[in-house]
């Protein structure tokens, strides 16, 4: 035999061993070639995830409690026109005959029934002999009152001066008649017209408060002046400090705080049982903003000592408002650190003030957005600012960029954009 010499030929079993190394290794080979090729197309494509904001909230100091001069008298109350609670108060619920602050609610409800604009002078009205009868009788009561004529006409605005600048008894009345037809009708009216406005402690018995079974609460009364005031031209009527009639003459307003300490309404009321009361407002310049006040006191000896109690409360309630500036455009609230590291922040992209009274406590609330690829000035979220009923919104602008990765990161860092990656390790 010719040939390799037997003693140098592979038997079958080596050649077996052979083959397993060589596809053995090819599989290996093949493998990995498999694998890195998935690594790197998923390393390459993975999804950036967005980075959650590292949130820093300023405390705001509270403004100093404001000290009141409280006025010495039966009871009084006051608010801010733009807020139903009240700032401070003495038997703000107790029931005390309120005089001629009846007068408010008398011409409110003929207002509802005979509405008039800010600047209007309304229909005429035509006096008879019946409103005659009405002006002896007030005199008769030893009310106050105006001069009326038989024949002679006034505007609805006029009559409307007339019941609130010098107080008229027989106006009231006569006017109420006008617009209801009837005495009682008007008080069915009024009586409905309170309980639709939550005046549920108020009740009137008649068109002028000579009653002492006209009577109502400190804190319906605030309301009642803040309905006054929200009414243009009853505003304007009671800020008046005399009014020239016809057939009348010249009419004083009663109100002699009027023009003084900021007050510019509401109306006077005096009998026997109530006092000497009054149902004020008044505006007060507060940084930028303007502050109406809304009170009443009630229960005085005299004008004169009643006068000098509001005063000092409304001075020294006036300042106790502040305008607090808590976010200026550009302040930092919130930062982005990626693993990477792209840094960016969240700014605010607005300012904000507030108005508080005393040492009413201001709270910040940031609620910034986790951010995944983004470029200067993404929305980021909102600032929230709370002072009392008052809520002031900010939004917030991200100042950078927060950039893709790149590649060379992305293939440098086995499962660097898996959020789930640090915290769990490696699969096994």
């Amino acid at each position: 035999m010719t040939g390799v010499p037997p003693s140098h030929r592979a038997s079958p079993r080596v050649y077996r061993r052979r083959r397993i190394v060589v596809f053995g290794a090819l599989a290996l080979f093949v493998a990995a070639v498999t694998t890195g090729g998935v690594y790197t197309a998923n390393a390459l494509n993975a999804e950036v995830p967005e980075v959650a904001a590292t949130v820093e909230v300023p405390d705001v100091a509270a403004a100093p409690a404001a000290e009141l001069d409280a006025p010495d008298v039966g009871a009084y109350a006051i608010g801010e026109l733009d807020d139903d609670g009240l700032l401070a108060a003495s038997d703000a619920d107790e029931s005390v005959p309120i005089a001629s602050i009846t007068k408010v609610v008398t011409a409110l409800v003929v207002l509802d029934a005979k509405p008039l604009g800010a600047d209007e002078q309304g229909p005429d009205i035509a006096y008879t002999a019946a409103d005659v009868q009405i002006y002896w009788q007030t005199i008769a009561e030893n009310g106050s009152n105006a001069p009326v004529f038989q024949g002679s006409t006034l505007s609805e605005r006029q009559s409307l001066e007339a019941v609130m600048l010098p107080s008229a008894n027989n106006y009231a009345k006569s006017l109420a008649i006008w617009a209801y037809g009837s005495e009682q009708a008007y008080l069915d009216a009024a009586r409905a017209w309170l309980d639709a406005n939550g005046l549920h402690d108020t009740v009137v018995v008649d068109t002028s408060g000579l009653s002492p079974e006209s009577r109502s609460t400190p804190s319906d009364l605030v309301q009642l002046g803040r309905l006054a005031l929200r009414h243009p031209a009853l505003a304007s009527i009671v800020a008046q400090e005399s009014a020239v009639l016809p057939s009348v003459g010249v009419v004083e307003n009663t109100n002699e705080l009027l023009g003084t300490h900021g007050v510019d309404g509401i109306k006077t009321g005096t009998t026997v049982e109530a006092g000497a009361c009054l149902l004020f407002s008044g505006d007060y310049e507060v940084g930028s903003r303007t502050v109406t006040l809304v009170g009443v006191a009630l229960g005085a000896d005299t004008h004169p000592e009643l006068n000098a109690e509001i005063a000092g409360l409304l001075d020294t309630t006036a300042a106790g408002f502040h305008e607090i500036d808590v976010i200026d455009a550009g302040d930092e609230f919130a930062g982005y650190a990626t693993a990477w590291g792209d840094t960016a922040v969240a700014r605010a992209a607005g300012e904000a003030s507030v108005l508080v009274w005393s040492d009413t406590p201001i709270t910040i609330e940031v609620d910034a957005r986790p951010l995944a690829l983004a470029v200067d000035g993404t929305d980021a979220g909102s600032i929230t600012v709370r002072a009392g009923d008052e809520v002031v919104e900010v939004p917030l602008a991200l100042d950078g960029t927060l950039e893709d990765p790149g590649t060379w990161w992305r293939l440098s860092n086995p499962g660097g954009l898996d959020p789930q990656s640090s915290a769990s390790g490696p699969a096994e």
